[in-house]
């Protein structure tokens, strides 16, 4: 028996494919491929990198779903039908939208893939695969499971190694389905099954995808104790509250941690109290993050700060703000993410009961959306305010000069050769993938939604015949400029064209206007940062 394991791309930029020069191995797959009987065959195509072999002979398709991919999942799921391999689907996306995948998929498998999956591959043995396998969520490889990294080899990804230690979150932010997907919880691995994971890998840095690493200081602790010995450098995603212990604070830099990506989301108070974000505030006042970025900075961690931008207390001004925050405390890396209503979150469910979703409820889906564009009605500004509000933000934060610029804190990026390596290194990584990204559309042909049970039409996107253009936008020299500059635009107003791209006021011209997404046709609802979990916190990618 054979498996073909998948993961999809995102979709195409406007005048070209789109390949992740980012790319991070995906971890999940590998972890699925170390659950499977010897027995069976395993391979692993990656649609970020490489072409999939649709007639090389396998006996079950599995592919994993993101919110921001699913729309080319649906379309590489089409592919296997019509050559009658059947598909299975899992990851955030089916367990959040399970009826949505259902229509493109022969089987979903909602939950984590530790507790049924040997169950799935008897019955696709037997080729009576269930039409939807129910798991819970749990301790993440049970066991020891270790996942299978050779079928990584090749493929180009970064040199940082992916691991996990737990998953799920204590919180309840409303944006976010890690709290859906958990119900709340987190859940920890055995400490030596983890140690014994680093030990079988050749790599001294190590990204731990939790979802909230320091969800449970007190685990943690002793995770991070045993850490020390192993003597690598690593990364992961927290809380801030971590700056409230001084003890894990000192764990955290004699284990190596060079930092983490922290969820800062807003700088006002009103906003973190309405999105739940409580681990954001303290009992000392509102000082806007003064003392945990000074505490962050005193054990030289080179954090990237993770904004979510478009709460109801936003406007254009404060979101400007917010760049220079950033600048300021000079982290890492920065996202300055638009807020994005993902399917299942309280959040979604408040936009839709409001009338204020965009894009008939399903953005992720609608052939006119674009990557980092506002996929709701806005308090205190318009869509497309908010759309070239986070891009001014986004734009000016990787500009070379402003690398340059954040360059100089020697209690950070120049406090060793190790950490100031980091910082030049992925920077212009970053910076590069978040220029071709912006705008980007989903899949790869317009017509791929009618993919149920038959091939995609074959009419890819063009670069003439669809978008509403802005007033004074020129698609070809837009084009070119950008091809000209490695996905970058040439100067400020192309760049700003670039970031609206020929979709603004497209949502509008689409029939979904706030008006009609307060009908229930339109509103029906259905998971960047460097994120373990499919971008699922709630931001709009970097």
């Amino acid at each position: 028996m054979k498996i073909t394991l998948i993961k999809p791309n995102i979709g195409r930029m406007e005048h070209s494919l789109y390949v992740d020069e980012g790319r991070m191995e995906p971890l999940q797959l590998g972890v699925i491929a170390g659950l499977t009987p010897p027995d069976v065959e395993c391979v692993l195509y990656d649609d970020r990198c490489e072409e999939i072999p649709y007639d090389e002979q396998t006996d079950l398709a599995a592919i994993t779903v993101e919110i921001y991919n699913a729309r080319r999942a649906y379309e590489i799921a089409a592919e296997f039908r019509q050559r009658g391999v059947p598909v299975i689907m899992g990851g955030f996306h089916p367990t959040l939208a399970p009826e949505e995948c259902l229509e493109h998929a022969d089987s979903i498998y909602i939950g984590d893939a530790e507790f049924l999956w040997h169950q799935v591959v008897d019955d696709a043995r037997q080729r009576r695969l269930k039409r939807i396998y129910r798991a819970r969520p749990g301790i993440p490889q049970p066991g020891g499971t270790q996942p299978r990294r050779d079928l990584f080899k090749g493929k180009g990804y970064l040199p940082i190694t992916l691991m996990q230690f737990t998953r799920g979150c204590r919180f309840a932010c409303d944006f976010c389905a890690i709290s859906v997907f958990f119900n709340r919880t987190n859940f920890v691995r055995q400490t030596h099954e983890v140690l014994a994971e680093i030990e079988n890998q050749d790599r001294k840095v190590v990204f731990f995808v939790d979802d909230n690493f320091l969800s449970n200081h007190e685990a943690a602790k002793l995770f991070l104790r045993e850490l020390i010995p192993m003597r690598i450098k690593w990364v992961s995603q927290a809380s801030i509250d971590m700056t409230n212990d001084p003890e894990l604070m000192d764990l955290l830099e004699e284990s190596g941690c060079l930092g983490n990506v922290i969820g800062f989301e807003s700088l006002d108070p009103r906003n973190l109290k309405s999105m739940r974000k409580a681990s954001n505030l303290t009992r000392r006042g509102w000082d806007r993050y003064r003392a945990q970025c000074e505490i962050l900075r005193s054990h030289h961690l080179q954090n990237w700060a993770s904004f979510t931008l478009g709460h109801d207390y936003d406007t254009v001004e404060t979101i400007k703000e917010t760049l220079d925050f950033a600048m300021h405390y000079k982290f890492c890396f920065a996202a300055f993410n638009i807020l994005m209503p993902y399917p299942a979150t309280p959040l979604y469910d408040r936009l839709q009961r409001q009338g204020r979703l965009l894009w008939d409820g399903k953005w992720w889906l609608h052939p006119e959306y674009r990557f980092n564009h506002a996929a709701f009605q806005p308090r205190n500004m318009t869509p497309d305010e908010l759309t070239e509000a986070c891009w001014h933000c986004r734009d000016h934060w990787n500009r070379p000069g402003s690398i340059w610029k954040r360059m100089w804190d020697f209690k950070t990026h120049l406090h060793s050769p190790t950490r100031l390596g980091v910082y030049l290194s992925y920077n212009p990584i970053y910076a590069k993938e978040a220029y071709k990204k912006q705008g980007m559309l989903f899949g790869l042909h317009r017509d791929s939604i009618d993919t149920r049970n038959v091939s995609p039409l074959r009419k890819p996107f063009s670069t003439h015949e669809q978008r509403v253009q802005p007033p004074g936008a020129d698609p070809v020299s837009r084009a070119t400029a950008a091809g000209a500059r490695g996905g970058r635009p040439a100067g400020p107003e192309a760049a700003r064209s670039y970031a609206l791209g020929r979709a603004t006021a497209s949502h509008r011209s689409a029939g979904t206007t706030v008006a009609a997404a307060s009908n229930p046709r339109t509103s029906a609802g259905g998971s960047t940062a460097p994120s373990g979990r499919d971008g699922a916190r709630g931001g709009g990618g970097n």
